[in-house]
């Protein structure tokens, strides 16, 4: 098995991110998203690109900057789900960088699933919906190649890549991706379940939640919290709310959410209610 050529269907921050880290070890990658509602009925391929074009202008500005050196911008062609979805079968892997939702990310598998040459790797970058229920009525050849590959924000920098194949999974593509994850991507992979949030996610909702808990409980502000929560106890220096700044608050609780929604244990689902810990905490800094 060979990776020579990748596209990545989504372009927002992690999409576009993704397809960056990839340039930036020089693999080309087509980087799809949908044709914006303006432009449905224009013939305009820039009108019909324009989310496309849109990211690869905000890589060239981001900080930390995603791409190593910006000529590898040239390793991305632009295009759309609509005219370029038929470009799917050059491709040796296909990631799906879409919005949270189980519903679209299966519609966009459907798609896929119709143009993919058989034999390519699919995966989708969630970070914590069910791998097995977005591979459900998938062809045989889709789900033996299909597996999650979640990427941490932002790709270039963050180290971990969770993989999480399903029952259906080859374990040639397992391992293969594994291999290719820590030598060709410079990961340190970690082979993970299909549970609510697999393993990063599962905990660092969890323990936030807990952090922001105690810091209501006992009148502390998030200064305080970020001072004692970062490299103080051997963690990152972004700390407890300077993290949530880079995930986002939206993403963080849909993420929280899926765990509270599957899961049984009630203490775990009480301690992730985090739109009421939010609420809370807004009233206090405001």
């Amino acid at each position: 098995m060979e990776i020579r050529k990748v596209a990545v269907i989504g372009s927002g921050v992690m999409g576009a991110s993704i397809a960056a880290h990839l340039a930036n070890v020089g693999i080309p990658v087509l980087l799809l998203d949908i044709v914006p509602k303006e432009a449905i009925d224009s013939s305009d391929k820039k009108a019909r690109n324009r989310l496309g074009l849109a990211a690869l202008k905000r890589l060239l500005k981001q900080k930390p900057a995603p791409l190593t050196k910006t000529d590898n911008i040239r390793m991305i062609d632009v295009g759309n789900l609509e005219d370029d979805i038929r470009r799917l079968s050059e491709v040796d892997w296909t990631v799906e960088v879409v919005t949270e939702r189980l519903d679209i990310k299966q519609q966009v598998f459907q798609q896929i699933d119709k143009y993919r040459k058989k034999g390519s790797i699919v995966s989708s970058n969630t970070s914590g919906i069910s791998i097995h229920a977005m591979a459900d009525g998938r062809s045989e050849d889709f789900k033996q190649y299909f597996l999650g590959t979640h990427f941490f924000n932002p790709p270039r920098y963050m180290t971990l890549l969770e993989v999480i194949p399903t029952q259906y999974t080859h374990p040639k593509v397992v391992d293969f991706f594994k291999k290719f994850g820590e030598e060709a991507l410079g990961k340190g992979v970690v082979l993970a379940k299909d549970t609510p949030n697999f393993i990063a996610n599962r905990i660092g909702t969890y323990g936030l939640q807990v952090t922001v808990k105690e810091m209501l409980d006992k009148g502390y502000s998030v200064g305080e919290v970020d001072s004692i929560t970062g490299p103080l106890i051997g963690r990152a220096k972004s700390a407890t709310f300077r993290t949530l700044d880079v995930v986002g608050l939206d993403t963080y609780v849909h993420v929280a959410d899926n765990v509270r929604e599957n899961v049984s244990d009630e203490k775990e689902r009480q301690a992730l209610k985090c739109r009421i810990f939010f609420i809370k905490c807004s009233k206090r800094a405001g």
